[in-house]
């Protein structure tokens, strides 16, 4: 792995932007496993986005739905070999991605320009599209807060210097409508590549389809925080 940055300036109104999240779903992202953050509101800056882990520890039940989740979306590319992170540190600074997009879960479903586990990990109102995982060697306490916020000058300019670039099981490039315009690819930019009357999504098995239903069950205990 080789050490970098932190990534694209983020686009928007914030400087060294963060994101706070509940683990498993915040290592799965800086893994570069998760390339889709489900919210119920739009991305609100493109660019660097560092991943914080909330406080609440995860139950095992819940790796192990979102781990069978992953397995079985990366499994519709072929891809059965995932590794997956040893640990699921809480009230941690773990790393960053870069945020290029932000589309509705039923765009993403249909959208044949990326892979189908792509497609399959919309699960939510709106999917901000994430690129270039770098983690933390040593994750960094600290607390985090609710929404997008800034990091603290002093977090980051310890931080920046310990990220290494991470290569997930299957790395996605999602194409910009105007590559001049970072915030181009938004919630109705790509609709008009499909119409509506083309079939939706991706044809599930039944495993899939019990891996999904997990993975819901999984989110639950959060929706009402989101």
């Amino acid at each position: 792995m080789r050490r970098g940055g932190g990534g694209r300036r983020a686009s928007g109104n914030y400087t060294n932007p963060c994101l706070t999240m509940h683990q498993p779903w915040a290592s799965l992202l800086v893994y570069g496993i998760k390339r889709i953050e489900g919210r119920s509101w739009t991305a609100p800056i493109r660019g660097c986005l560092w991943i914080h882990a909330a406080s609440k520890v995860p139950e095992e039940d819940t790796i192990k739905a979102m781990e069978d989740f992953y397995r079985e979306i990366y499994a519709a590319n072929g891809i059965t070999d995932i590794k997956f992170p040893e640990h699921y540190p809480v009230s941690r600074l773990l790393g960053c991605v870069d945020v290029v997009g932000c589309v509705r879960c039923d765009e993403l479903a249909s959208w044949e320009a990326v892979p189908e586990g792509v497609r399959l990990e919309g699960q939510t109102d709106f999917c901000w599209l994430c690129e270039q995982p770098k983690k933390l060697l040593v994750p960094f306490e600290m607390r985090g807060y609710q929404r997008v916020y800034n990091l603290e000058k002093k977090i980051y300019e310890a931080a920046v210097r310990g990220l290494v670039s991470v290569e997930g099981p299957m790395p996605v490039k999602f194409p910009l409508p105007d590559p001049q315009d970072p915030f181009s690819l938004k919630p109705g930019s790509i609709s008009e590549e499909f119409s509506e009357n083309e079939a939706s999504g991706v044809e599930k098995s039944e495993s899939l389809s019990a891996a999904i239903a997990g993975a819901r069950a999984a989110a639950t205990q959060f929706n009402k925080k989101d």
